[in-house]
């Protein structure tokens, strides 16, 4: 089944919805600031057993906020954001689900199975979340790190969905042209992510209305969950509202209400 999935994206210490093409250098286009800091969007989230969700460090000086958002839902959120080996035990300890990584299992470019191995020794499979975002390219997508701004040499593709998710929990993938724009959904990434998945996959990007979430269950056959962010009423958004996806969950898993 589809399912609406949080996030909570920090950007300089505050909660804001940015457009992500735009994370290079500093005239960054945002959509909205909260007046809201990150324990209360995860207060609510915990408060409507919205599980699964994501909490997203964009760049420096977040690290209050991120603290304080683990300790409001204690195993209801994902961490992302500068993720290593060395402080990925951190976030779990600080009441993180899972790690979210990208950046660091790349070296020049290239992705660093060493690197990942080492992930996995330090919080398990059971905990690790591979960050996948990408961005179209020629013949497929490519996944982006450095806060999407950098292409690698990796090609989301059949071949590399099968390997990769033998070594995590699970996937979550940008679609990086379209994040934070309302203007549409990447409709073949999520069709693709579909057919190719074995394992939990969010997708974000592009989403715009409650209809949403119907259209990736259909295109998906129900196999990937959908993130909405900028068109959120929370977030100053007037595409749909968090009660409107709270019902869709209640409504794909009434056991859940």
């Amino acid at each position: 089944m589809t399912i609406f999935r949080p996030c909570i994206d920090l950007h300089r210490g505050y909660v804001k919805q940015i457009v992500g093409s735009s994370l290079d250098g500093d005239d960054v286009a945002i959509n909205h600031v909260s007046d809201y800091d990150a324990a209360y969007f995860a207060s609510l989230y915990r408060a409507h057993n919205l599980r699964g969700g994501h909490i997203i460090s964009l760049g420096e000086g977040n690290r209050e906020q991120i603290l304080s958002a683990l300790s409001a839902f204690p195993q209801g959120l994902q961490y992302g954001g500068g993720v290593t080996a060395e402080n990925a035990s951190t976030f779990l300890r600080a009441g993180a689900s899972h790690v979210i990584v990208t950046s660091y299992l790349f070296v020049d470019g290239r992705f660093s199975w060493s690197r990942l191995e080492r992930c996995k020794e330090v919080v398990g499979r059971e905990h690790l979340v591979l960050d996948l975002s990408c961005k179209r390219t020629a013949h497929s997508w490519t996944i982006a790190s450095n806060r999407w701004q950098t292409l690698t040499q990796l090609e989301v593709n059949a071949k590399n969905l099968r390997e990769l998710q033998t070594h995590c929990d699970e996937f979550l993938v940008h679609a990086a042209d379209v994040e934070g724009l309302q203007a549409g959904m990447d409709n073949e990434l999520i069709s693709f992510l579909g057919e190719n998945c074995s394992i939990p996959t969010t997708y974000a990007g592009g989403a715009q209305n409650l209809a949403d979430l119907q259209r990736v269950s259909a295109l998906s056959t129900a196999k990937i969950d959908l993130t909405i962010g900028s068109a959120l009423d929370i977030f100053g958004g007037s595409g749909v509202t968090l009660n409107q996806c709270i019902n869709w969950n209640r409504s794909q898993n009434p056991e859940t209400s």
